[in-house]
């Protein structure tokens, strides 16, 4: 993957969905931001996975202070990459899917990571969806640096 307009065919000015979706499934991991109970951030290094139409997924213990806070507050941001000089920053509503929904983030989850797939049979384990508002990568290997930005519409 080259970066925004590189061998995909979108526009180079705006980030699109398919730079955005390839970026996450060549890194698989990342930082999730939520806002704690009283306020502050909160954040977790974790295993990320994406939907072929943009979604991130993730497991979390149901348990856990990410799930939980997003019960008083739903938005969230993520970071993925860096260590190569190029990432992606983002802001949406993380919910927690049932039905239909639910199966359709787990099967992105387990197709990324098959060796996690025993994970989502535990009741103990949500699945978290991240429907994301406003992204912006950045390749900082150059100068001046490639960013890119997409929100709102351009993401879902």
């Amino acid at each position: 993957m080259t970066g925004p307009g590189g061998d995909t065919g979108e526009d180079t000015d705006r980030l699109g969905r398919g730079v955005l979706v390839a970026f996450v499934r060549e890194h698989g991991d990342g930082v999730l931001s939520t806002v704690g109970p009283d306020g502050g951030p909160q954040a977790a290094y974790l295993a990320l996975a994406v939907t072929d139409d943009g979604v991130l997924v993730l497991d979390a213990r149901a348990s856990s202070r990410k799930v939980a806070n997003l019960v008083g507050e739903s938005r969230v941001a993520v970071v993925v990459g860096g260590r190569d000089g190029r990432t992606l920053q983002c802001e949406g509503v993380a919910d927690v899917p049932e039905g239909a929904e639910r199966e359709r983030c787990a099967a992105a989850y387990r197709s990324a990571f098959p060796q996690f797939a025993g994970s989502l049979r535990d009741p103990g384990v949500v699945v978290v969806r991240v429907r994301l508002s406003w992204a912006r990568f950045g390749d900082y290997r150059s100068a001046p640096p490639l960013v890119r930005e997409a929100a709102g519409a351009e993401l879902s």
